[in-house]
């Protein structure tokens, strides 16, 4: 089976207070899509990884990625960017879609979502138990009524990288999601297709890095790291 992984790196990071691709904002001396990679790899299993990149972005990105992965403008949205970077996978068995911004994924995060496909699951995201307890509410500010409190114990927040059957996936990116903005994320896709999808154990570490707290946090975790090390 041959297994390929689609890096998202293709949005802005002005959350993050930088005007310039998020992959390419600083985390403790290297950038987060370079951080994103060496996950990647270390974890062995992609015979070929697809980075999708803001258009216009080709020379930097290509200095920092290597000549043995592919990058690939991205589109309007994430979903057709990450639709313009599975059309680079050919036929590959295995589609992993991950996000530079969850650049700290621990290697054997992205192994254990592959292992689900290769076992013949159709789609396989590392989660984790969510810990706050999660109201639905009617968003009508300044307060918003409460509809619903839901249970605990069957949610679980979902992380990257999300793996699936390439045909799988290659379909469930052919169809028009019926929500305004698009699928929440790939998984929603295949969902929607009538497939089952499984989660397999995640980690705190593989934390999306969105905001400056997320960066700082991040940062910190590394220093931390690199004083054990010493």
């Amino acid at each position: 089976m041959t297994t390929a992984v689609v890096v998202t790196a293709a949005g802005m990071g002005t959350r993050l207070g930088f005007n310039m691709p998020k992959a390419l904002v600083p985390l403790h001396g290297r950038t987060l899509i370079e951080r994103a990679l060496d996950g990647v790899i270390t974890s062995g299993i992609a015979d070929q990884i697809v980075v999708t990149i803001p258009p216009g972005a080709e020379d930097v990105f290509s200095g920092l990625v290597g000549n043995d992965i592919d990058i690939v403008p991205g589109g309007d949205t994430r979903q057709q960017s990450v639709k313009n970077g599975i059309d680079q996978t050919g036929t590959a068995d295995i589609i992993l879609v991950h996000d530079a911004a969850r650049c700290l994924t621990p290697p054997p995060v992205i192994v254990r979502v592959r292992d689900a496909i290769a076992v013949g699951q159709a789609g396989a995201v590392p989660g984790l138990p969510v810990t706050d307890t999660v109201k639905v509410v009617r968003p009508e500010p300044p307060y918003e009524p409460v509809i619903d409190t839901l249970e605990r114990s069957v949610l679980r927040g979902v992380q990257t990288p999300q793996g699936f059957n390439g045909d799988i996936l290659r379909e469930a990116h052919e169809i028009v999601w019926p929500g305004v903005d698009g699928a929440p994320d790939d998984a929603s896709l295949v969902e929607y297709l009538g497939h089952d999808v499984v989660i397999v154990e995640g980690s705190p570490l593989a934390m999306k890095i969105t905001t400056v707290l997320d960066l700082k946090l991040a940062e910190l975790l590394l220093k931390e790291e690199t004083k054990e090390e010493v």
